[in-house]
């Protein structure tokens, strides 16, 4: 390897300019060779995978949560309730191992949301689905992406909801 040697201080900048330069291009091709976590999804959707135990990386989100300073309002079991309403109908294909999904809200951002706009209403409860599927080694964390819209300050809240449950999910992996 060379080492240059530059007598004037402003040729020195050019060179730590440089140097930073290769450094950043180098933190991406890092970044970019690391395994991502989080799945291509419908539109709809941001999904996350992991391997672990369900009621690990289950009791890992709930933490997340309320880690954040926000409190679980409702837990919603979703595998139990597609197992026992399938018997009623007749369906026997079993969709999840385990799925539970979590309900809370931030007062904050639900408020910065609905004051931009109080249709934004129905964007509350926040969701985060923690599951497991059939003859899958995964916990899938996914959950749905704010609607898109064209109010300023509306998108700003909804920017917020989306990094609030992006950090949640970010905490628990």
């Amino acid at each position: 390897m060379a080492i240059a040697v530059y007598p004037r201080a402003d040729e020195n900048r050019g060179l730590q300019s440089r140097m930073n330069v290769m450094k950043k291009i180098f933190a991406v091709c890092a970044m970019l060779c690391l395994p991502f976590s989080a799945m291509a999804a419908e539109d709809y959707a941001v999904t996350f995978k992991t391997q672990g135990d369900y009621q690990f990386v289950r009791d890992l989100v709930q933490t997340a949560i309320e880690g954040q300073g926000l409190k679980i309002t409702n837990t919603n079991h979703i595998a139990e309730m597609l197992e026992r309403t399938g018997r009623d109908i007749g369906a026997t294909r079993v969709v999840y191992e385990n799925a539970e999904q979590f309900e809370f809200c931030s007062a904050t951002i639900s408020r910065r949301m609905m004051e931009a706009d109080p249709h934004a209403i129905v964007m509350c409860p926040y969701n985060v689905a923690v599951y497991t599927i059939p003859n899958d080694k995964h916990v899938y964390i996914a959950y749905r992406k704010p609607a898109a819209t064209q109010n300023p300050a509306l998108q700003k809240a909804l920017a917020d909801v989306e990094k609030l449950l992006n950090d949640i999910i970010r905490d628990a992996m």
